[in-house]
């Protein structure tokens, strides 16, 4: 019985090992695929709000410019959000009485 015993708390503390493991790696996996969706964020939107605008690279005005354009258009994405969940929020959400079931 006393091996039994034994037995099941080398398990339970092997699989609590394993567990604390497990989550640290989750950790550095989950914090590795935000910064992979923060990348492809900054590269689709860098390409969404250059579109159909010459932006010069080569120089410091040129980047400096280009800096303004994107967190202008950052800017109005979460004026654009504010907008749509203030309406979101003011929309009539009962269900419509019209429509027999």
């Amino acid at each position: 019985m006393a091996v039994g015993i034994t037995l099941l708390i080398i398990l339970v503390l092997s699989i609590a090992i394993w567990v604390i493991i497990e989550i640290k790696r989750l950790k550095h996996k989950l914090f590795a695929i935000f910064l992979i969706g923060l990348l492809l964020f900054a590269y689709f939107g860098s390409v969404m709000a250059f579109k159909g605008k010459d932006v010069d690279y080569k120089t410091v005005p040129g980047l400096i410019d280009a800096t303004k354009i994107y967190f202008s258009w950052l800017g109005f994405i979460f004026t654009n959000m504010k907008t749509l969940t203030a309406g979101a929020v003011q929309m009539d959400w009962e269900s419509n009485e019209t429509i027999k079931s």
